[in-house]
């Protein structure tokens, strides 16, 4: 009998439609904004119609085939998906203007690029024969190793291969990487809660914010249904997301399911940094590393030490539900020795459901409204 549902947030219960809107919008910023590289500052506004985002996004990431191969090298962090994608453009325009850049490219490439640089690589490219090819991404990353670790590598490769320029800077989370950070977090969170989330103020201000505007994967009060029963048929239920705390109870409130949980039983990508800096021995810890739904389970009544000892597989494992959209919340759950019921309403959609097949999920779910008779079929 199931007495515990722990859901994952993204794919899930929300819909990774607006963080990918909002990388793809960032991309776009740091390649055309005045407060960037300004490209096309004619080009840019803070505030595009639903209508031209998804343009910007079907552009930037080539119909989301720039998104499926940098997933499918195990990165689903925005951040790094920006990165990735605003660095590979910065260095194929670079490539183009190479001739006439000089002892620049090296002291660009081989130094922090941070906000100023990139307003002063723009400034050195105005008026040149440049332009932007986001389809190139694809063909330049062909061949790159499909891990984090391999992507992020092969960014230095092309660099050294495009502009003869010997460099490990792209590698690793940089100045560049934060500049990106920050402007992802302007377009998702908006200027009201912008200092909340990184501690300093917009760069570019007149962004609403997708926080409170978001898609969900199935109607909101049928969720709220959902949540409702399970509780009164007393299954406790809470959340292991890698979303950060704000990102998550804000969007929970706007949709009024926040009522329906003890904040206790919430676990966020904020929990995990607080862990990952106490035990730095122990890093990483997000998905599909347990410790996430590990705290969940002790309704953050273990302290972080105790849950990197929990004894895995944990007791009475098979009656905690672990609901997800990934791999690596199957991962999490057969770990722990927990039930997984997989749902196919993330970015891969019903193509996913091979994958779980193969790694027996215990059950594969057309959405999440799906967990309600999974859950009152072991009760009977």
């Amino acid at each position: 009998m199931v007495k515990t549902v722990l859901f994952d947030v993204d794919g899930v219960l929300l819909s990774e439609e607006r963080y990918f809107d909002m990388s793809a919008l960032t991309v776009w910023e740091v390649l055309y904004s005045s407060k960037y590289m300004g490209l096309r500052p004619d080009k840019f506004k803070a505030d595009p119609a639903d209508e031209e985002i998804e343009k910007i996004r079907r552009d930037v990431f080539v119909d989301d085939q720039v998104l499926k191969l940098i997933k499918a090298g195990g990165v689903n962090a925005n951040w790094d998906m920006i990165y990735l994608t605003a660095s590979y453009q910065i260095l194929y325009l670079l490539e183009q203007a190479k001739g006439e850049l000089g002892c620049s490219l090296e002291k660009w490439l081989k130094n922090e690029i941070d906000r100023s640089v990139l307003m002063e690589i723009g400034n050195t490219l105005s008026g040149k024969d440049i332009s932007i090819d986001f389809t190139a991404f694809l063909d330049d990353f062909a061949n790159a190793e499909l891990s984090k670790k391999g992507l992020m590598d092969h960014l230095d490769h092309l660099a050294k291969e495009k502009l003869g320029i010997e460099t490990t800077m792209f590698g690793k989370m940089n100045e560049l990487w934060y500049t990106c950070e920050h402007a992802s977090q302007e377009w998702y969170v908006g200027d009201k809660h912008i200092i909340q989330s990184t501690g300093k103020p917009s760069v570019q201000t007149g962004k609403a914010g997708f926080m409170s505007d978001e898609k969900v994967l199935a109607d909101k009060e049928s969720v709220g249904e959902l949540f409702y029963t399970l509780s009164k048929s007393g299954v406790r239920i809470g959340i292991g997301t890698g979303r950060p705390e704000l990102e998550t109870i804000e969007p929970f409130r706007a949709l009024g399911w926040l009522d329906y949980f003890d904040i206790n039983n919430i676990v966020t990508a904020d929990d995990v940094l607080r862990a990952e800096r106490s035990f730095p021995e122990h890093a990483p810890l997000s998905k599909p590393h347990p410790f996430t739904y590990i705290k969940a389970l002790s309704c953050k009544q273990k302290s972080d030490q105790e849950c990197l000892n929990e004894k895995l597989p944990v007791e009475n494992g098979e009656e905690t539900l672990i609901v997800g959209d990934s791999l690596a919340d199957l991962i999490a759950a057969k770990e722990m020795g927990c039930l997984f019921a997989a749902v196919l309403t993330g970015l891969s959609g019903q193509e996913a459901r091979a994958e779980f097949e193969e790694h027996q999920a215990d059950y594969i779910l057309d959405g999440v409204l799906g967990v309600k008779e999974v859950v009152q079929s072991m009760t009977k």
